[in-house]
């Protein structure tokens, strides 16, 4: 059954940011959603199971819940399989776990920090902040959104401020609200962005 509405559960704010300006224009009109952040990579995972369980007991069968967080520098298996048994001890369903279009929650994890997408679609972010280097993603430390050393928060932080942006330091929210709206999921190329992006067309379109 083709999903109607989309429930996202979020590590922080400027996700919160980030999908608010991107989606409208992604998701089908039929679609809606709700972003719900939490206060920090650790606040969400502590609540997840919980939160879950809530809506084992309600959720229709055409609504999908997307957990999204951080991977930091934690190992990418041991949080996927946290998240994953969250999932089961709450009685739902994941992608994972079902391995076709009839899950009810799928847990994504960006590869390091939320800035690897705008490293993915940098022609998003030039034009957000036009100022800022076209040529970034031809730089040896950038062709890989996800591998990018030392911080991809940082990274971006720096590129935008030698871009004559955020001299104050940088506005995370602001920055996911203006890039957001600039966004083409087909041309990122970071991969975690693609699996997060691949599970919402498939719940979107399957019948």
């Amino acid at each position: 059954m083709a999903a109607v509405h989309f429930e996202f559960l979020v590590e922080e704010p400027s996700m919160e940011a980030l999908l608010k300006s991107w989606l409208p224009s992604f998701l089908p009109e039929s679609n809606s959603f709700k972003v719900y952040p939490y206060q920090g990579k650790q606040a969400l995972l502590r609540k997840l199971e919980d939160r879950l369980r809530g809506y084992a007991s309600w959720i229709p069968d055409n609504y999908r819940i997307v957990v999204v967080i951080d991977l930091d520098s934690e190992d990418c298996r041991d949080l996927k399989a946290q998240l994953e048994r969250n999932c089961e001890d709450a009685g739902l369903r994941s992608r994972s776990a079902c391995g076709d279009s009839s899950w009810q929650v799928v847990t994504r994890i960006v590869i390091e920090e939320l800035e690897a997408w705008y490293f993915g679609d940098w022609q998003a972010v030039c034009t957000a902040y036009p100022r800022i280097s076209k040529h970034v993603p031809n730089r040896a430390a950038f062709r890989n959104p996800d591998a990018i050393a030392g911080g991809t928060k940082e990274a971006f932080e720096r590129e935008l401020r030698r871009g004559g942006h955020f001299g104050q330091g940088l506005s995370t929210v602001k920055a996911a609200n203006r890039i957001g709206k600039h966004m083409d999921p087909a041309r990122n190329r970071s991969k975690s962005f693609a699996l997060f992006r691949d599970a919402l067309v498939e719940a979107a379109a399957s019948g």
